[in-house]
């Protein structure tokens, strides 16, 4: 945690935890303000969540939530507004502490000299250079000049950025190449379904940012506020202004817990958890290695969302582990999908099947979750079947393991990148965007109709990397997305149906038939390792040797 002074009655900080309290409180604080909107990363705690742990130990805390990049002047007014009613001193925190400086900085630019707004903001460690760039220009940020050019930005450095990256330094070593992302680590979320399963331990799941990012690529570690693709501009929080070439837009997209009402009042307590976040999959596994009876609901809410099959790979370990421990038949799984189908794949459908049937899950299609009573174990269902009313239908659950529904991150939607439903709008073949030549877009974020998987990015990364190469060189595109996509549906410990399509649902197998009868495992090292996802990915498919490449089940054991 960093206390960053910036006066002596207000210090900034990057994201604070509800274990950080006692220390907040010991370091003489006596409010606090928090600045990132709920949902902006996988590993935050709610508002809500910090605010209680505040209360506690006698803080109080103010919710003035900023999405990046969009501090107005009116933002501004009620930041210093809320600062002197507060008792001080305070404590203001966004992703990073730099939304919190910028407020500050606007909120002192009638009283304080530019020089002494830059001098406190720089012992505090923020550069507020491009904030007083928009003092000084009536309140708009100039993109005509930059703080620095490259050759190629790439905005997120989840799968889809650190492959991209690696794709075309691969191609072309000399070239100039940044990444934009504001976080210090780096997650591989497909193993927290694991770690709600009891198979992985959350620090398997985690790398530093450093680590990954490919040799010569410059990290710009800050969050991004703004496109400005007329002038080939990026604007990132303080204001600062980066210029590219060519642009690569990956930075996955928002969960959206606040949606449901009730859940961030209960999330992580009460029995209601969820593998979507860091710090929650471990309460999944405290949960499901704690229950003997009782009813357990998994839910999935409406389409898109990121890896489709994991709604359903928590509720197949959690069976799995119930019937391992002898309780299941005590248990009653229910499966409550917003969607009518078990898999969009039907090819896919009959081995999961058998999975729902010896877990004895009962299946409630057109199901979504909208709202949670966590003390009273209470949850409501909207049931939108075709050709009827919406009916809302309560259930009472001892444990409900809930994925958030899911948007394109804030700053997408309402830039110029975006469609109507918000996300980045690219041809789905060459991945270029429709509207701005020089820019792709690849992994969760784009609109193209593929499922939203690191595997999905791993394979569009090259195609990114050849089209951009080819651009560079005066050609046209010279590769094409075919919406290849893997579900590795993990129905029990050591098993898998291991879901591989493209677009319009076509059976797309990858794996060599080497690998089909399971009895090479150690094998698939070279295999997975050259398909330029970073180790931490690659490493995490090793783990436990599960396999199986056609939709009936063929599998190997651990």
């Amino acid at each position: 945690m960093e206390l960053n002074t910036l006066t002596a009655g207000l210090s900034a900080s990057p994201q604070i935890m509800p274990a950080d309290m006692q220390v907040i409180k010991d370091a003489g604080f006596k409010a606090i303000i928090c600045n990132r909107p709920d949902g902006e990363g996988a590993d935050q705690p709610t508002f809500n969540e910090i605010a209680k742990a505040a209360e506690k130990l006698g803080l109080e805390a103010i919710y003035q939530p900023i999405v990046a990049g969009k501090v107005s002047d009116d933002d501004a007014t009620t930041f210093g507004e809320t600062l002197k009613a507060l008792p001080g001193p305070v404590l203001a925190y966004c992703r990073t502490g730099t939304r919190s400086a910028t407020l500050w900085s606007l909120s002192q630019a009638a009283t304080l000299s530019v020089a002494d707004i830059l001098a406190a903001t720089k012992a505090a460690g923020y550069d507020m250079g491009g904030v007083v760039r928009r003092i000084a220009n009536g309140g708009k940020t100039p993109t005509d000049t930059g703080d620095a050019s490259y050759e190629v930005v790439i905005v997120g450095a989840g799968a889809g950025g650190i492959a991209v990256a690696a794709s075309l330094k691969a191609r072309k070593p000399d070239l100039e190449i940044a990444i934009i992302d504001p976080a210090d680590v780096h997650y591989y979320q497909p193993g927290w379904t694991m770690v709600g399963g009891g198979i992985f331990e959350p620090q398997e799941t985690v790398r530093t940012m450093g680590s990954l990012i490919p040799r010569g690529v410059h990290w710009i570690k800050a969050a991004v506020a703004a496109f400005e693709p007329d002038n080939n501009a990026i604007i990132l929080d303080g204001c600062r202004v980066i210029k590219y070439g060519r642009l690569v837009v990956t930075p996955g997209l928002k969960l959206d817990w606040n949606k449901i009402d009730g859940l961030v009042e209960t999330l992580g307590q009460n029995g209601v958890t969820s593998n979507y976040r860091y710090d929650l999959a471990p309460y999944t596994w405290e949960l499901v290695s704690g229950m003997k009876s009782g009813r357990a609901i998994f839910t999935q809410p409406p389409m898109p969302i990121k890896c489709a099959g994991a709604p359903q790979k928590a509720m197949y370990l959690s069976g799995d582990a119930w019937s391992r421990r002898g309780v299941l038949k005590d248990i009653d799984i229910h499966f409550n999908n917003a969607g009518g189908v078990l898999f969009g794949i039907k090819d896919y459908v009959p081995a999961l099947t058998e999975y729902v049937e010896k877990y004895d899950a009962t299946l409630n299609f057109f199901h979504n979750l909208v709202a949670v009573d966590g003390p009273a174990k209470k949850a409501w269902f909207n049931v939108a079947k075709p050709d009827t009313p919406i009916e809302r239908v309560e259930m009472d659950f001892d444990m409900m393991h809930v994925v958030p529904p899911q948007t394109a991150p804030d700053f997408i939607r309402v830039s110029p990148l975006s469609d109507a439903a918000g996300w980045v709008d690219v041809d789905q073949a060459t991945l270029r965007h429709k509207t701005y030549d020089n820019i792709w877009s690849l992994g969760d974020v784009m609109n193209a109709p593929n499922a939203k998987t690191a595997a999905a990015a791993r394979m569009q990364a090259p195609v990114v990397a050849d089209n951009m190469v080819a651009d560079m060189r005066g050609g046209a595109p010279v590769a094409q997305y075919n919406g290849y996509g893997s579900c590795p549906l993990t129905v029990e410990r050591g098993k898998i149906v291991l879901a591989e399509f493209g677009y319009g649902g076509t059976l797309l197998p990858s794996f060599p038939k080497f690998l089909i009868d399971g009895t090479k495992p150690t094998r698939a090292a070279w295999f997975l390792k050259e398909k330029l996802l970073p180790p931490i990915y690659w490493k995490g498919m090793l783990k436990g040797r599960e396999w199986l490449a056609k939709p009936e089940k063929i599998t190997t054991k651990q």
